[in-house]
């Protein structure tokens, strides 16, 4: 079954992990950037920075979902593969 897979191809939730790493980082950039502040005694940035602090959490589920996306699909790929599978 593996010489049949391409090395180059991608899963379903590839993308979607990719894309939630992505955005974790920028969330978490954004968070060192909001909390650097009142580490260093400056003025704190303003609410919408802490706002983006959010990304974090959004780029983990969006990174959860590809994952989930990625099981789903290798479930189905096995299910179809199984001998003797019927619908």
């Amino acid at each position: 079954m593996r010489d049949k897979t391409q090395t180059n191809s991608a899963a379903p939730g590839d993308r979607l992990i990719r894309a939630g790493a992505v955005v974790f980082f920028l969330g978490a950039v954004a968070t060192l950037v909001t909390v650097a502040p009142l580490f260093l005694g400056a003025k704190p940035f303003p609410t919408y920075m802490f706002g983006l602090s959010m990304l974090m959490a959004v780029g983990f589920l969006v990174a959860g979902a590809g994952v989930l996306r990625s099981v789903a699909a290798g479930r189905r790929q096995a299910r179809d593969a199984a001998p003797g599978a019927s619908r």
